[in-house]
């Protein structure tokens, strides 16, 4: 009967051996905080735009997001059509959680 996988090959035992951990000499990019925030200028808002035009903006890009995910959740099944469905809920939560804002800023009587 013959073997499928090959025996490993033989090492030197006098050849150096690699440290358990090595160093990273790659910087850690978990810290945030460490580089400052700088906005891009390729997209800007006005900053003398009101708040309520801000959040109003918001809610219509959101409401428009979450009709092009159910058009193509139409086209899906399984796994990816589930996964479209909660990014889905997701803008559904943030549109409401936006329009609660608009509330706040003027309220209905």
């Amino acid at each position: 009967m013959t073997k499928v996988t090959p025996d490993p090959p033989e090492t030197d035992p006098t050849a150096p051996q690699q440290p358990e951990s090595t160093p990273r000499d790659i910087p850690s990019f978990a810290d945030i905080k460490a580089t400052p925030r700088t906005p891009s200028t390729l997209f800007a808002v006005s900053p003398e735009a009101s708040s309520e035009t801000l959040m109003t903006y918001l809610v219509e890009t959101l409401a428009s997001v979450d009709v092009l995910v159910h058009n193509l959740v139409d086209l899906l099944d399984g796994s990816s059509r589930n996964a479209l469905l909660g990014i889905s809920n997701s803008v559904m939560l943030a549109e409401i959680t936006a329009n609660r804002v608009l509330d706040q800023i003027d309220p209905r009587e």
